[in-house]
């Protein structure tokens, strides 16, 4: 009840108050005692002596392990939620749409990651010659997206030798991910390179280099809503610190990364993430699948003072609904 209060009101909440309850039976010296041996066990403290009580983190852990009621959402949300989230749209689209989504749904900050790279499947690539060395590589993946990337080959290649490549690799390799033709089928090909012939030389230049890891692409994600936790912050600084995390993403990725493994909701508060500039904060965080394999994670980070009853639901169907958007084999082809 202590935690339900606060939570409602973000103010301490003094003894006489939980005594006053309807549903307490017994006197308030009791209830400051049973607050007294709260506090001696790490849940609750005084902002001050003459204060209330308010939640610790491990409270609040407490709180949500082992009180909480979480009720399912209403149909009507859910439904909407649905049909934000498109499956006509690129994968891409579909990111951003989810992460503005559970901004505008908890008035917090919602973060998606990007698709794994082995969720990503090679539809049709072609190789455009440019000046010098370089070659512009145009990827259509997952029936929708297209990438661009310009590589530099090993020499100068004509434009019917590009060609001649480029139908080769979408003869053999369409409708693999990207990951095994880097991974296996370019491995498989380097070490029978001795008796390639011209095509598959070509090919295999241009393609190890085509399916190459972005050395700087990281693991990136999409936020959306930062501007929603600086009513949280107490200064101009903490703005700027927590703008910039968002920002260099390395610290937070690692954070999000830490949920593929684990089926279901995942929720680090204050202190749990291990990262300084989420002391104040929650992380409420699932994974989503796309055709029964991990394919990212998505979340929303607020103050640790928020309505988890009603925000793990939210993240746990949006979760449910990208992953069954993204779903590549119930797309059209």
């Amino acid at each position: 009840m202590l935690v339900e209060h606060y939570l409602a009101d973000g103010a301490p909440v003094a003894s006489k108050t939980l005594a006053s309850a309807t549903d307490v039976t017994v006197s308030a010296a009791t209830v400051r005692n049973v607050m007294a041996d709260l506090e001696a066990r790490g849940l609750v403290s005084s902002p001050h002596p003459s204060a209330g009580k308010v939640p610790t983190h491990q409270g609040l852990r407490f709180f949500v392990d082992s009180l909480i009621s979480v009720q399912p959402m209403d149909a009507k949300v859910v439904g909407r939620i649905r049909g934000s989230l498109d499956p006509d749209l690129p994968p891409n689209q579909l990111v951003e749409s989810a992460s503005q989504l559970l901004s505008r749904v908890t008035h917090m900050a919602g973060l998606v990651t990007v698709p794994r790279p082995e969720q990503v499947s090679l539809r049709h690539v072609e190789f455009l010659p440019l000046s010098g060395d370089r070659v512009l590589v145009v990827l259509v993946v997952n029936d929708r997206e297209v990438q661009n990337r310009v590589i530099h080959t090993e020499r100068d290649y004509e434009e019917t030798e590009l060609n001649q490549a480029a139908n080769y690799i979408n003869r053999e390799f369409a409708g693999r991910s990207l990951i095994a033709i880097r991974d296996g089928v370019l491995d498989s090909m380097q070490r029978d390179k001795a008796h390639l012939d011209s095509v598959m030389q070509a090919a295999l230049d241009v393609a190890s280099k085509a399916f190459a890891p972005d050395e700087d692409a990281g693991e990136p994600y999409v936020v959306s809503g930062e501007s929603n936790l600086v009513e949280s912050l107490a200064s101009v600084e903490e703005v700027r610190e927590l703008f910039d995390a968002f920002t260099r993403k390395g610290a937070i990725v690692h954070l999000l990364d830490r949920c593929l493994g684990t089926e279901g909701i995942q929720l680090f508060i204050g202190e749990e993430s291990g990262y300084r500039l989420l002391d104040d904060y929650s992380l409420i965080a699932a994974r989503y699948e796309v055709s029964g394999e991990v394919a990212g994670v998505l979340g929303v980070v607020g103050p640790t003072r928020m309505a988890y009853e009603k925000v793990i639901p939210v993240v746990d169907v949006t979760a449910r609904l990208l992953g069954a958007a993204i779903d590549y084999d119930q797309r059209p082809h």
